[in-house]
């Protein structure tokens, strides 16, 4: 299904667009994107008692200037919405608890050093921060933890994933994000020993994002099902697109691929990993070097979860540069 409409729809969620306001782009710039006011894909879905993702909608509004600030809010109770100005150190990865709104200040906002942890957390926002040099994960979804919306932000150097989604995880979407020469971008699954927890969760969508001269992980993904991998533009991934490893689910659709020797890996599995399930369609493979996409078997439909509607795979590289990363929301 194909209309003019720049990316998947599902149901608003109205108080997260009263908080952010009506976001706009500065004029002359027709042609870049506006940012959603909420989510769409896996984060808007009404499920386990959360209907969509809000974040701290409701709740009073700080801004962190220091890291002191930064770690105390977002260990704070209740609903916040946290706006970060200027840099924030921190080491190791920050446990953030629910109900939240993480939220960059124009197009400076940086967490650097560290990441961002969930355990057992549900419906927080990250969104307009740059994270740089995080000494393990930038951002990790873990534990149980459901309805997370990462949005429209930067990636440079994190020693470990950029974003990891794991330990049962499920109902998040990653989206409009620039993953900066990274090397481990997304993991999906983090061992092949814990199908119990894994099987029939990590259900996340990924849309509109820049895997620019990323390597890999784009994402790897075990065990979960559906994932979403839909209108994201890779440049130059020169270990490999996608993994669908351990017989997870991965519907591939309206991406655009250049120069990426191996876009997609599923039937023969991916290291030690055994095969997983991948479909492909109306995806582009352009570029110098640019491989066939392996697929396998079939693939629960996303459409099953909710409706979306996808931009053109040839207008995904204009539309992606334009829009995703930092300083696109509007806030």
């Amino acid at each position: 299904m194909r209309s003019s409409s720049r990316t998947a729809r599902a149901v608003p969620a109205l108080a997260l667009a009263l908080l952010l306001g009506a976001m706009t782009v500065p004029s002359g710039t027709a042609a870049e994107p506006l940012a959603e006011t909420s989510p769409t894909g896996f984060a808007a879905v009404d499920a386990l008692g959360q209907n969509g993702t809000t974040g701290g909608a409701g709740g009073p509004t700080v801004t962190a200037t220091t890291t002191e600030q930064f770690l105390e809010y977002i260990d704070t109770t209740g609903p916040l919405v946290i706006r970060v100005q200027g840099t924030i150190d921190i080491t190791s990865k920050q446990g953030v608890r629910p109900d939240k709104t993480i939220v960059g200040v124009g197009s400076s906002a940086v967490i650097n050093g560290g990441g961002l942890d969930f355990y057992r957390s549900h419906n927080v926002i990250v969104r307009n921060i740059r994270f740089t040099n995080a000494e393990d994960d930038a951002v990790n979804v873990g534990q149980e933890s459901h309805h997370i919306w990462i949005d429209h932000n930067e990636f440079v150097g994190a020693v470990d994933g950029a974003v990891d989604i794991v330990r049962g995880s499920q109902y998040v979407t990653v989206s409009w994000n620039w993953f900066n020469k990274t090397d481990k971008s997304m993991l999906l699954g983090h061992s092949d020993a814990n199908s119990a927890q894994d099987t029939g969760k990590l259900k996340v969508s990924i849309h509109h994002n820049f895997f620019d001269g990323s390597r890999q992980r784009h994402p790897r993904v075990r065990f979960g099902e559906p994932v979403h991998v839909y209108n994201n533009y890779y440049k130059g991934n020169a270990v490999y697109g996608i993994a669908s490893t351990m017989n997870a689910g991965v519907l591939v659709e309206g991406n655009y691929f250049d120069a990426v020797p191996h876009p997609c890996y599923s039937a023969g599995g991916y290291d030690e990993s055994g095969p997983g399930r991948l479909v492909q369609r109306d995806n582009v493979f352009a570029g110098t070097g640019t491989g066939a996409c392996e697929t396998n078997g079939t693939v629960t439909e996303p459409r099953t979860y909710y409706a979306y509607t996808l931009d053109r795979a040839a207008d995904v590289p204009s539309l992606v540069q334009a829009g995703a990363g930092v300083g696109k929301t509007g806030t």
